[in-house]
């Protein structure tokens, strides 16, 4: 066997074995597979479906308050007034706010929750703190949880941009009013006290202040 025959049949074992392995990296291609679809038939099918989905209610609105109401209006402009805005979150923030809020008013602590208060709540707040006060009564109160938060009406003003949002909640809490000598005058140590509470939390959507405001408290 002369020498060219012999690099003949080397150069045939290589280009078998390079053939068997692309088949096990690429696989076996018979010749009836699909031909692949061209991208320009792919996003039309594509844009449909996400025109669906766009068009469909807001779950986030309509979780909260009943689609199509006067609520569910407002808080879709306050939305496109400021497409960050969410419902969710906002009650999220609302059931912490209204703990804080209200454990330092029962404590007389103004300062540390003036931000969060419109200046008539916050007037409100200091004359029922001041004249605790000068009666020499103290409050001594425990947050247990809230039981129940339900969101209970919005309002949106296109021209000033302000959202006002009223949320509705029940709570339970410990509360002992104490006179100058110690003596209990209201409530009990032992007894838990069920709060029930409208408040309205207010700002101007767009803007760059994220805090809400209290502006309205009620029952």
């Amino acid at each position: 066997m002369n020498g060219s025959l012999i690099q003949l049949l080397v150069l045939a074992g290589i280009a078998i074995f390079l053939i068997l392995k692309l088949r096990s990296v690429l696989g076996t291609r018979d010749g009836f597979e699909k031909p692949p679809i061209p991208l320009d038939e792919v996003r039309p099918r594509l844009r449909r479906d996400f025109e669906v989905i766009e068009g469909g209610p807001d779950r986030d609105i309509t979780d909260h308050v009943t689609e199509g109401s006067d609520a569910a209006r407002a808080l879709a402009e306050m939305k496109k007034a400021e497409p960050g805005f969410a419902v969710g979150p906002f009650l999220q923030g609302a059931r912490g706010a209204y703990e804080m809020i209200l454990m330092a008013f029962e404590k007389g602590e103004l300062d540390r929750i003036r931000p969060f208060l419109s200046d008539d709540v916050e007037a409100s707040f200091a004359e029922a703190i001041g004249e605790r006060e000068r009666n020499g009564l103290t409050v001594e109160a425990s947050f247990l949880g809230i039981k129940e938060l339900v969101l209970h009406d919005a309002t949106f003003t296109p021209d000033s941009r302000f959202g006002e949002i009223a949320v509705r909640f029940v709570a339970d809490q410990t509360y002992v009013v104490r006179n100058k000598a110690g003596e209990v005058v209201e409530g009990s140590p032992r007894e838990v006290k069920k709060t029930r509470d409208i408040w309205t939390f207010a700002r101007q959507m767009g803007s760059d202040d994220p805090n809400w405001q209290l502006v309205a408290t009620g029952e």
